[in-house]
């Protein structure tokens, strides 16, 4: 038995049920890795609500590291002892889970376990964003949405060190200056300024080459009106609920743009692809040009009250969970 954070059915956070849970032994391809860290991210609170529908009774999460403790049959080139992080989910709000070693990654000796935990889903998510999605190049123009949130931190960051300008939105007055000293070269309150005037204002009518949007529905469409001709709408995520149904007509009308909805299990379903997003992300990291804020610790048992700060905008980089 383990212990583990368990939903039984959807709704608050009141519904996340810190209990024992029985483990069976790693199965074939599987890895048994005993968590040191667990990542939060709002795709928690999606599958908690049921947003995101998952079988129930169910365990959140979809970040961890830790170390080996056994390997199941046929899986070679993990041993226990070893280092690993994953990005997969959900069922890391756990002590321990079994995990695929066809997402399982080895760690190198110079990044922590909570820098891992932090940064796995929202790095490899940046790097899907910037270097697969729109590869972002010196002389862009990007504006990221959320830039003090998991992934806007590292998002900046690293479109900053791309050679891009960096204009990131953020929800209160208090983050601008976090935001700015994460790379953002103009930074926008947009819950008190018209962030479409301002990006027209900052680009002297010029507007965007895409735009990162992980708010959703309380940016869009006006995110629209942020792109250049021809520029990119990439929706990632949905922290103020989902974009709704909209014509296509509307996207020939602002100017003939491009519009997608990514995700990192498309991105990183080929394991010599996902190993290559996690080397990018991992020398951005070592080598300082994108650093990894670890802002909040919770024990796992308090998990509820982290997804509280989380959805109440109260959290700033990256959270974790200690078992």
């Amino acid at each position: 038995m383990v212990k583990a954070m368990r939903v039984h059915e959807t709704g608050g956070p009141e519904k996340l049920i810190y209990e024992d849970v029985e483990l069976p032994p790693p199965g074939p391809g599987e890895v048994r890795v005993r968590h040191t860290a667990i990542g939060l991210n709002f795709i928690d609170v999606y599958f908690r609500t049921g947003l995101y529908p998952t079988p129930l009774p169910a365990i959140p999460g979809g970040e961890g590291a830790g170390v080996v403790v056994s390997v199941g049959p046929g899986v070679t080139g993990f041993a226990p002892g070893e280092r690993v992080a994953y990005a997969a989910g959900p069922g890391s709000y756990a002590e321990e889970r079994n995990v695929g070693a066809a997402v399982l990654l080895k760690l190198p000796d110079d990044i922590s376990d909570e820098t891992a935990a932090a940064m796995m889903l929202k790095g490899l998510t940046s790097q899907y964003l910037l270097r697969r999605t729109y590869k972002v190049k010196a002389g862009d123009t990007v504006l990221i949405h959320a830039a003090a949130g998991g992934v806007g931190l590292i998002a900046c960051q690293w479109a900053k060190h791309l050679g891009a300008t960096v204009i990131g939105t953020v929800g209160s007055k208090d983050k601008v200056e976090l935001a700015k000293a994460n790379g953002c070269d103009h930074v926008i309150d947009y819950r008190n300024e018209d962030f479409v005037a301002r990006v027209a204002e900052i680009t002297g009518g010029k507007k965007c080459d895409v735009v990162y949007d992980g708010v959703g529905k309380a940016t869009f469409p006006a995110s629209l009106d942020c792109l250049k001709p021809f520029g990119m709408f990439v929706s990632f995520g949905n922290a103020s609920g989902p974009v709704d149904a909209f014509p296509m007509t509307l996207l020939m009308q602002k100017g003939s743009l491009y519009a997608t909805r990514p995700t990192l299990n498309t991105h990183a379903a080929d394991r010599k692809v996902l190993e290559e997003m996690a080397a990018d992300l991992f020398e951005v990291v070592r080598s300082g040009a994108v650093k990894i804020a670890v802002n909040a610790r919770y024990k796992l048992a308090d998990a509820a009250k982290a997804q509280i700060a989380l959805e109440s905008r109260a959290t700033t980089g990256a959270t974790v969970l200690i078992p």
